[in-house]
């Protein structure tokens, strides 16, 4: 497994710092309001590689940060007129609650700034002491003179910085470049008590602090958006380092920015988009489809038309999972008694395990994995390991549209070529193994599929009796199995098409209607499904 480490501008052979174990820190949101569709975009990237380490056989601790004592959290609190604490309480639950619709698995540990300020006050104690930051009019600050190494994540030499995103210029510094550690209170803003009088802690030291407590130093990964190298994640590194004195992460990965049909998100453009506001229009598992679509380090643009695409791909792969256990179905149906293909009613097991061997025809379902983990492996690619994905349905939708006659026990072809039921039962073993496979690969993905399987259950039972009046008043059944009477009825519609009976093939058609359910004329055959 190879991945880019913006700290070596390179991409390097991932070795984590213990067997088997793998130390993962990402920066969580600043809650002052609801996420949008670029946070969104970091989450769902560094979610699908955790996702994708544990596949590997990784045991990951996966921390999370929650930003809830800030700047930007007191001034929208001022606005709305309550207070900051129950203005981030109620956008850290709207993140989580966002976060879960979207298939984000909750973090190891989620630890929020404002119960972790004893471990902050610490650090910032042992950087004073080590003369590293200074303390002003009860303010403390990092002086980034005194590392040597400032500037060796992002790239940039010292001489050639200004102050940065959310450093303040201030005269009271010794260098313009210093960042605040600890901030003096202020009249109403939220305060705790420090060395230096009350206060509340700086931005970057939360993340140093809550990353050595609970993954220890050095650790193995450090994620964030690329808009976070500098100054968030410099800082970080500086003040952890000139600390501790042991190193800080070993590798760190940064996703993409986002564009909106490639135009940089924003309020005043006015295409800033939530994250909860798309959810609203689309399933969340065809926006994770499109983001997989891109690298993660690569620039993301987001459009509805490309939304639609990635919808329409999504109901696709749904729709050949549901065409291969209808095929699997209508050929051996599962469970007591079944309707199959051609109206009658057969019974059996269609388990994988009990259709036995079959054969790789091409080779394409043995490499699968083989391609899948090569992407992956390669800095987490995945839109390689998509296309792996699409190749399989490709190849499923191939035999079942090539195959239809085999597919239904069918033993000639029309050509002379005898078709054993061993080599029909061959052939649905590869259907459901190219099934069963594809639903794998995307699970570790994050991508959670809803084929549209057959249902042995399509008639409530409120609905039984109706049911049989039909199926006897068209199909002469007198029985009282509601899948014998779906079957008998099937059955009276095949026969009324082939006498050209056009009024009791529609009559036999509405009258199932009645019921919440519609006919699909396959190439295996009719099938039922709900409306």
């Amino acid at each position: 497994m190879r991945l880019y480490n913006t700290l070596t501008h390179s991409k390097e052979e991932f070795r984590p710092l213990r067997p088997g174990k793998v130390g993962f820190y990402i920066c969580g949101p600043t809650v002052y309001n609801d996420i949008h569709i670029g946070n969104a975009r970091t989450f769902l990237s560094f979610d699908v590689i955790r996702r994708y380490l544990e596949y590997s056989g990784y045991d990951v601790d996966y921390v999370q940060n929650i930003t809830d004592v800030d700047d930007k959290i007191i001034n929208r609190a001022r606005e709305e007129g309550r207070a900051a604490s129950e203005l981030a309480g109620a956008y850290t639950q709207a993140f989580i609650e966002v976060m879960r619709a979207v298939g984000v698995q909750d973090p190891t540990i989620r630890p929020r700034a404002t119960e972790e300020i004893p471990s902050m006050v610490s650090l910032i104690e042992c950087l004073v002491e080590s003369g590293h930051a200074y303390a002003v009019e009860g303010d403390v600050y990092f002086s980034v003179r005194s590392f040597a190494e400032y500037g060796c994540l992002s790239g940039r030499r010292i001489d050639d910085l200004v102050a940065g995103a959310r450093v303040e210029v201030d005269e009271r510094k010794h260098d313009p470049l210093d960042f605040a550690l600890w901030k003096a209170a202020k009249p109403g803003e939220p305060s705790w008590p420090s060395p230096w009088g009350a206060g509340r802690p700086g931005w970057h030291i939360e993340c140093s602090a809550m990353s050595e407590r609970y993954l220890g130093l050095p650790f193995d990964i450090h994620a964030g958006g690329e808009d976070l190298i500098f100054p968030h994640h410099e800082n970080e590194l500086a003040q952890s380092e000139a600390c501790y004195h042991n190193g800080f992460a070993k590798y760190w990965l940064h996703g993409g920015m986002l564009t909106i049909d490639k135009e940089k998100m924003s309020k005043s453009e006015g295409n800033f988009l939530l994250l909860k506001d798309v959810l609203e229009q689309v399933r969340p598992e065809a926006l994770r489809l499109l983001m997989l679509q891109t690298h993660y380090r690569s620039p993301f643009d987001y459009s509805p038309a490309r939304l639609a695409e990635a919808t329409v791909a999504l109901e696709r792969i749904e729709g050949t999972l549901g065409n291969i256990a209808w095929a699997v179905q209508a050929a051996k149906p599962s469970g007591k008694t079944g309707t199959a293909a051609d109206g009658q009613t057969t019974s059996g097991e269609a388990s994988a395990a009990s259709l036995g061997e079959f054969e790789d025809e091409t080779g394409l379902l043995a490499g699968a994995h083989t391609r899948f983990k090569a992407y992956m492996d390669d800095d987490f690619n995945t839109a390689g390991a998509v296309a792996v994905v699409f190749e399989l349905v490709s190849e499923a939708n191939h035999i079942l549209a090539e195959d239809a006659s085999t597919l239904n026990g069918d033993n000639g072809d029309g050509a002379g070529v005898t078709r054993t039921p061993v080599v029909r039962q061959s052939r649905l073993r590869y259907l459901q193994a190219l099934g069963e496979t594809i639903i794998e690969l995307l699970a570790v993905l994050g991508v959670e599929l809803k084929p549209d399987t057959y249902e042995d259950s399509l008639i409530l039972a409120d609905d039984a009796s109706a049911l049989f009046t039909l199926a006897g008043t068209l199909g002469g059944y007198q029985g009282t199995d509601t899948d014998e009477a779906l079957a008998a009825l099937l059955k009276a519609r095949a026969e009324a098409r082939e006498a050209r009976d056009w009024a009791q093939a529609d009559a036999v058609r509405d009258g199932i209607a009645t019921f919440g359910l519609v006919i699909e004329d396959t190439p295996q055959g009719p099938r039922l499904t709900h409306a």
